[in-house]
């Protein structure tokens, strides 16, 4: 897993969303160039659906509220490709997770700033597949964990 490189982030904002506002229905796509290596981070209040490919390597997160209080939620899907397949797919998000986490934090900067009390809100990761293996939800520390 390599470091951020902000050069090769692009950033966009859907109509609906500021840098700075709303906190609660505020969505991020993030989406990469296989041959460029670089990261698209799309930040709007739908997933950017027109992004996705068929591949289905997208990270999708988003924040949401539960009783225990605010948590950014990031969706993968490991998928229903057969036992070798999902297990390279399970391995190669593990991998490269926490730079996407870094990409989204990194390009939401100036919501970050105006909303620092969400820079020590949870972060939680379902791994979704038809392998009970790799159908998982898990906690992967703090937004601040992430934060170049």
């Amino acid at each position: 897993m390599g470091k951020l490189d902000p050069e090769k982030l692009s950033l966009d904002f859907k109509p609906g969303v500021t840098t700075t506002n709303p906190m609660i229905g505020r969505k991020y796509t993030l989406t990469h160039s296989d041959k460029t290596a670089e990261l698209f981070l799309t930040v709007g209040l739908q997933f950017a659906y027109d992004k996705i490919t068929s591949i289905r390597d997208e990270v999708l997160a988003e924040w949401k509220i539960s009783s225990w209080g605010i948590f950014l939620y990031v969706y993968v899907y490991v998928g229903n490709y057969g036992p070798t397949i999902n297990a390279m797919r399970n391995t190669i998000f593990r991998r490269e997770l926490p730079l996407a986490l870094e990409a989204i934090i990194y390009g939401d900067g100036k919501f970050f700033k105006v909303h620092p009390q969400l820079m020590n809100s949870p972060i939680w990761i379902q791994f979704d597949s038809t392998e009970p293996t790799y159908n998982r939800f898990e906690y992967w520390g703090t937004v601040m964990d992430y934060r170049l």
